[in-house]
């Protein structure tokens, strides 16, 4: 430990050679780049050709916690995975909260490297800082739970952690996801594919430690004032405690947000059964929380005979709103089949959404209509195993649609489906979709906060002035707080200056809002610059045609079309990136990216 709040242990292993190094924590990259999503793509980066095939063992992946991970920090739960991404080719990351995480920092250990592709199954044995690679041959083609369950038997340590692949990611479907604590999934960007590309199931880890702090009187002062703008702004006591992320779900709709049947409308009729209330009243058993949470919008439900975790409200929506269908019982047992298999809810969701649109326009032979409760079902076990069309869909929407000739059918950005918020109607959030570096997003910069909610301030969502320098703020906001472990919900309660305090409090470092945001606008920068050297440009920073095209017919947001220009322009303009949105050599320079 080096006493200012990181373990100093960055594990560097090869699957090819089959050896477990180390990579020295250069303080330089905790300065500049804080930790989790940060540090993964600094690594990512200096590693990984842009122009790599993502599944080819060329890629690297990295697990890596951030310094307020698992630090006791309220909501210091999360880590991020970072690689080249076999869905949209993009330098990605996705991020997942739960336990393991911080069982990974109590292990001693920030991060993790894997390059290179094994023969055989492996998994990796991580206690105390130490790493192995075991043979998983046992677990290759379980599901998700069994394969973390068997791996616990086989360590005799029920308390290690397991963040774990599907049938899904073993057969690469590009939209496959890592899970983690059973109902935990780092889904977007298929970083389940880059897992299963390298033969590898699972990554296990255990310690006896306790996640390090720099400065411990100044800890406990700054965790009493987080907690106290937590317990006072009501986060832990409103909707998304009361009904979990699905709470949102009415509030979308009667703002005539709420994309339907592949974003053919704004508005679904049978929303409410659907909803975060419903679900409270008829499948939700318990609530849970993340380490070191006191909102806890984790949910275990039951569907008939089956349980499971979830389904949050960006899985709700995919599978119902999007795809037509209004049987919750159905769309959990989706939910739960995802789990299980190692599906992205959202993309997978979405991609179905967009073969069913397919098929309603004869596109495609297959009957799959819209409205379909037992297809929703049925085509996600189809894809987990890459059985019949299942196989193709598997690749994504984009992908799909395109086999089919009509790409534009695809809801995506840069290869990656969009989430449940339609930007026709948020002009800001759709700046974000269409320049977000990993593809279409809502968590790499939430205008859904300032436009619908009003979070931090209102901002008009019919409008276009100002919103460049909001969605810059809030991405390179997200990317910091990504980099430092702690959950996205925080932001609801807490500001930029509160942030940077809990990060200086748990390394010692001086942190303040400035440096904050010009981390993670370092971050976001060093990301793009990849993307443009493996071919990203200006004509990928849009969304799908009918969004530039067929306003949106009902509700206050009617007539309303997602204007490219000139927001796309002035967003260039206040990044300080030439007109073709590539990062300046001034721009490089001033933020020390080599």
């Amino acid at each position: 430990m080096s006493g200012d709040g990181y373990a100093d242990r960055i594990l560097r292993v090869n699957l090819s050679q089959w050896t477990v190094g180390k990579i020295p924590y250069q303080k330089e990259w905790k300065e500049q780049y804080i930790g989790g999503r940060g540090l993964g793509v600094r690594l990512v980066y200096d590693i990984v050709d842009p122009a790599t095939d993502p599944l080819s063992g060329g890629n690297a992946i990295v697990l890596a916690a951030g310094p307020l991970t698992g630090s006791g920090m309220p909501l210091g739960s999360r880590y991020s995975v970072v690689a080249k991404s076999p869905l949209t080719g993009t330098l990605s990351s996705s991020n997942s909260g739960g336990f393991f995480g911080t069982e990974l920092r109590r292990a001693g250990v920030d991060a993790v490297v894997v390059e290179g592709h094994s023969k055989a199954p492996v998994y990796l044995w991580i206690q105390d800082g130490e790493c192995e690679i075991r043979d998983a041959s046992p677990y290759w083609g379980m599901n998700t739970d069994r394969a973390m369950e068997g791996i616990q038997r086989d360590l005799a340590e029920p308390k290690a952690r397991v963040a774990c692949i599907g049938p899904a990611g073993e057969r690469l479907a590009r939209v496959a996801a890592i899970m983690n604590d059973h109902g935990r999934a780092a889904g977007r960007g298929g970083m389940g594919a880059v897992f299963g590309s390298k033969r590898l199931k699972a990554v296990a880890v255990l310690g006896d430690g306790r996640a390090p702090r720099g400065n411990p009187e100044e800890f406990s002062r700054v965790r009493d004032v987080v907690r106290e703008k937590i317990e006072k702004s009501g986060t832990n006591k409103g909707g998304l405690r009361r009904y979990g992320t699905a709470g949102i779900m009415n509030v979308i709709n009667e703002s005539h947000l709420l994309p339907t049947r592949n974003y053919q409308a704004s508005h679904f009729e049978k929303a409410e059964a659907v909803s975060g209330e419903r679900m409270s009243e008829t499948l939700v058993d318990r609530v849970t929380a993340c380490y070191s949470c006191s909102v806890a919008c984790g949910r275990e439900t039951r569907a008939g005979e089956l349980k499971g975790y979830g389904p949050e409200y960006e899985t709700l929506w995919a599978f119902g709103p999007d795809c037509g269908v209004s049987n919750l019982a159905a769309i959990a047992q989706a939910n739960y089949l995802c789990n299980e298999l190692g599906l992205d809810t959202v993309s997978t969701g979405s991609t179905i959404a967009c073969a069913m649109e397919l098929s309603s326009r004869g596109y495609i032979r297959e009957d799959i209509r819209f409205g379909d409760e037992k297809a929703i079902v049925d085509l996600v076990r189809l894809m987990g195993f890459r059985e019949g069309v299942g196989d193709a869909l598997a690749e994504g929407s984009l992908r799909f649609s395109s086999a089919a000739g009509h790409p534009e059918l695809s809801m995506s950005v840069k290869g990656q489906e969009l989430p449940g918020y339609d930007p026709r109607g948020l002009q800001g959030q759709g700046l974000e979709y269409a320049t977000s570096v990993r593809g279409a997003c809502h968590v790499y910069g939430n205008m859904v906060y300032p436009e619908v909610f009003g979070v931090p301030v209102k901002l008009d969502p019919s409008v276009d002035e100002g919103k460049a320098e909001w969605v810059m703020r809030l991405q390179d906001l997200a990317a910091a707080l990504d980099s430092a472990g702690v959950c996205l919900f925080t932001f609801r309660a807490l500001s930029a200056a509160d942030y940077a305090a809990m990060i200086a409090a748990v390394t010692g470092i001086p942190v303040d809002e400035a440096s904050l945001l010009r981390a993670g606008e370092r971050i976001w920068n060093l990301q793009r610059l990849f993307n443009t050297r493996a071919g990203f440009s200006r004509k990928d920073d849009t969304l799908p045609p009918r969004l530039l095209e067929e306003p949106i017919s009902t509700g206050s947001a009617a007539g309303r079309v997602w204007r490219r220009e000139p927001l796309l322009s002035e967003y260039y303009r206040v990044r300080g990136w030439d007109e073709e949105g590539r990062p300046t050599q001034e721009k490089l320079a001033a933020l020390g990216i080599p």
